[in-house]
């Protein structure tokens, strides 16, 4: 993956979807799954360089996008490497082979790499403007800063580093998945041969080392790479030497696991899958730029990269790591401190979820309200002894997980707990071990689910005593049990005590837990049993309605949509002259605006302060978009085949007023009249912000909005309660060419 100059002008000049383009008939109708993602993360990247941002804020997108490059490298092109040295030719959505794919990816992969670095040089520089100093020379820094270096370097780094000689009697170490590592060419005195000598960064070890305010001066920080500490100190660690050159490098490996389906224990095979990851086929092995040429040859011998596995970078290796400096405590160079709500709706019930839940349905919309009502919900379940039963699926829960500790609670309490512990969830596998140990240890039925498939769906099940009989209360989540990432992504959570949605839940976790299939569900809709052929007739509805001139439109919020079939669905709608509005953060293998083919669909991607992550799809039903008439529905699944066939998620319909007003006319609405944060998928495959078409068009001048901001300053319609009766939330309505306006409500919703 060396980068020369040629192969950037192209990527710059062609971009990746126009490079798909020139490779095969298909492309006219698909955009390639890895290219699209490539572009995806370039929007991430893109906001790096964002002038509107604070600048710890942009230093955290560049961390982001460097950190989704990496996982893209061990998964995505570890996977295309391995077909193509397998000789496999099974081709992609857009008709290109591995081996053509891997020559398309590479290009772009070196052109987003470059760029990362210049935006690090120029935060950098931004940055020390504000007396926030990142990877400085050391030789610039003052006499006393480089001697409380000197100082931490033989303290706190020399003993937990291990000098290792390369020759024949001291084999090459194992470097791990994403290790660093200098190494080091020695020479002696005359006459006696030189040395190679290699360090590894241990894992455990900050990448990087703030100084002592004492020695920064006021208001000033500073923070050294420990690779360059260790570079600048060698002298330390290899006194009889002389240094005749040296360099810095990182692997990445191939880190995918495959699950063995005649696998007689799940739980000893991802063990042992987890260990066998770590020692994964080297993938990319990174240098830098002034590495000497001598050691160079010895890491590609020794890590069996040739020229397209290996990339020299100008500047810092390992930007993933970045993101520890955004702790750094700098209020302005931040975005404003948000604190999620708690709904008012469970407020006014003294904070009895169930009391809020039973009066009428409740969306929670994170992270502008707070994930806590998630876990007050289990907590109150365990803590009560009307509760007899709780089932939960957990695909990722975090470290420190509440939730966790709530289901263990409830077991020790003596209720029927069971939890579906999904260890296949990638890069979670091992957390989730633990988590299951934990639980069974307590005494909850933990399930590992379906060889084959994962379980992706997102519910919880709690059956309470009351004076009517049991009634079963569900949550329906688009985000996972995972209180972290619940202040990140944009998610659902849907609490409903509707009897019928109870019933399909418990259906759905005996299928889980016992292969019973269910036979017939009132209103989910499950995969891999159903839940596309539920889609697939709702698309064809809408394109009836168009035949029969009834208006007709879909509009759905996805993180991904590489799934063929859907993809040509919505192009058959289309044409039919339904309108298709998508909001799709990631991935999108749908070209739009293409006479002919998809003139009726419009794509949007939003990137913004928060990650979007939650699932929609809403169809018209013969009316005006938004209507209350309109059918909408709440999934797990993104519009891929994975998730359609080969996972476990749920389609939640939304019957209740409220709610679907909340999710229809607030949150869908919101996204698609979005300007400030969002792109727009062009024919061609790529992507514009939305404020620089409108100026193209002539159409700057039309009032901004930022769905971020409108979430973070108005409470949801369900969860604000009754007490909220003076109608202080702006309802949205949609005008011609898709810009905001804000309105009176014409009801109070609660």
């Amino acid at each position: 993956m060396s980068s020369t100059s040629s192969e950037k002008s192209a990527a710059d000049a062609a971009g990746p979807a126009q490079a798909a383009l020139e490779i095969d008939g298909l492309a006219h109708r698909y955009v390639n799954r890895e290219l699209s993602w490539l572009a995806f993360n370039r929007r991430v990247l893109k906001e790096a360089a964002n002038t509107r941002y604070p600048l710890l804020e942009r230093l955290r997108f560049l961390s982001i996008s460097a950190s989704n490059l990496d996982e893209f490298t061990m998964i995505r092109i570890a996977g295309l490497e391995g077909q193509a040295s397998r000789g496999i030719e099974t081709t992609a959505i857009d008709g290109t082979s591995p081996r053509q794919q891997l020559v398309a990816i590479r290009a772009e992969v070196i052109a987003i790499e470059e760029r990362q670095q210049a935006i690090l040089a120029d935060l950098t520089g931004l940055l020390a403007a504000e007396s926030l100093h990142i990877l400085p020379e050391i030789s610039t820094l003052s006499g006393a800063q480089q001697n409380w270096l000197e100082d931490y370097f033989t303290t706190d780094i020399l003993p937990l580093i291990t000098p290792q000689a390369i020759d024949p009697s001291h084999p090459f170490p194992f470097v791990s998945n994403l290790g660093m590592g200098v190494i080091f060419r020695l020479k002696r005195g005359k006459g006696q041969a030189g040395l190679v000598e290699m360090v590894l960064i241990p894992n455990g070890v900050p990448r990087f080392v703030r100084l002592p305010d004492d020695t920064a001066g006021e208001n000033s920080a500073t923070y050294v790479a420990i690779d360059s500490i260790i570079t600048h100190f060698a002298k330390v660690l290899f006194p009889d030497f002389k240094i005749a050159g040296d360099g810095v490098f990182r692997v990445i490996r191939d880190s995918d696991i495959e699950v063995e389906e005649e696998a007689e224990d799940l739980v000893r095979f991802f063990r042992t899958a987890i260990q066998r990851r770590r020692r994964g086929r080297a993938v990319l092995l990174e240098l830098d730029a002034e590495c000497d040429p001598a050691a160079e040859a010895l890491l590609r011998e020794q890590f069996e990269v040739d020229d397209a596995m290996t990339v020299k970078s100008e500047g810092m290796l390992g930007l993933r790591h970045l993101d520890a400096i955004c702790i750094e405590p700098r209020p302005s160079l931040k975005f404003t401190a948000f604190d999620p709500r708690y709904p008012e709706r469970v407020l006014a019930h003294d904070g009895d979820c169930f009391a809020a839940i039973r009066q009428k349905d409740i969306i929670i919309h994170h992270p502008y309200e707070s994930f806590e009502v998630v876990v007050d919900f289990l907590r109150q379940a365990a803590a009560d002894p009307n509760v007899v039963s709780i089932k939960q699926t957990l695909y990722r829960a975090g470290d420190q997980s509440p939730v966790i500790g709530a289901l263990i609670k409830a077991a020790e309490a003596g209720k029927a707990v069971t939890a579906v512990v999904e260890i296949k969830a990638r890069f979670d596998e091992e957390r989730n071990l633990h988590w299951a140990n934990e639980l069974e240890r307590a005494g909850v039925q933990v399930i590992y689910g379906f060889t084959e498939w994962k379980t992706h769906a997102k519910v919880s099940l709690v059956v309470r005593r009351e004076e009517e009989g049991y009634r079963t209360y569900c949550h329906f989540g688009t985000g996972n049990y995972h209180p972290v990432n619940a202040r990140i992504y944009t998610d659902f959570s849907y609490f409903t005590a509707d009897a019928a949605l109870g019933r399909d839940a418990a259906k759905l976790f005996n299928f889980i837990t016992g292969y019973v299939e269910p036979r017939s569900l009132e209103k989910l809709a499950v995969s891999p049993l159903g839940l596309a052929d539920k889609l697939y007739a709702m698309i064809d509805a809408e394109i009836a309605n168009a035949d029969a001139g009834k208006p007709a439109a879909i509009w759905a919020k996805l993180n991904s949509l590489t799934h063929r079939e859907t993809i040509d669905r919505l192009y058959a709608a289309s044409q039919a002259g339904v309108d298709v509005k998508l909001v799709v953060r990631g991935i999108c293998c749908l070209r739009a605006g293409i006479a002919g083919l998809s003139e009726n669909i419009q794509v949007k991607s939003v990137i913004g302060r928060f990650l979007e992550h939650g699932r929609i799809w809403a169809f018209a039903n013969g009316h005006e978009m938004p209507s209350r008439k309109a059918a909408v529905f709440l999934t797990s699944a993104d519009a891929m085949s994975r998730n359609l066939y080969r996972r476990v998620e749920v389609l939640v319909p939304i019957t209740n007023k409220t709610v679907h007003d909340q999710i229809l006319s607030q949150v869908m609405l919101a996204n698609i009249i979005d300007t400030e944060q969002s792109w727009e998928l062009r024919p061609d495959g790529s992507y514009e912000r939305v404020r620089d078409l409108e100026r193209h068009n002539g159409t700057a001048g039309s009032p901004n909005f930022n769905c971020h901001e409108y979430f973070m300053s108005n409470p949801s319609l369900s969860g604000r309660g009754a007490a909220l009766t003076d109608h202080s939330v702006p309802y949205l309505t949609l005008k011609k060419g898709s810009s905001a306006k804000l309105a009176k409500e014409p009801k109070s919703p609660a």
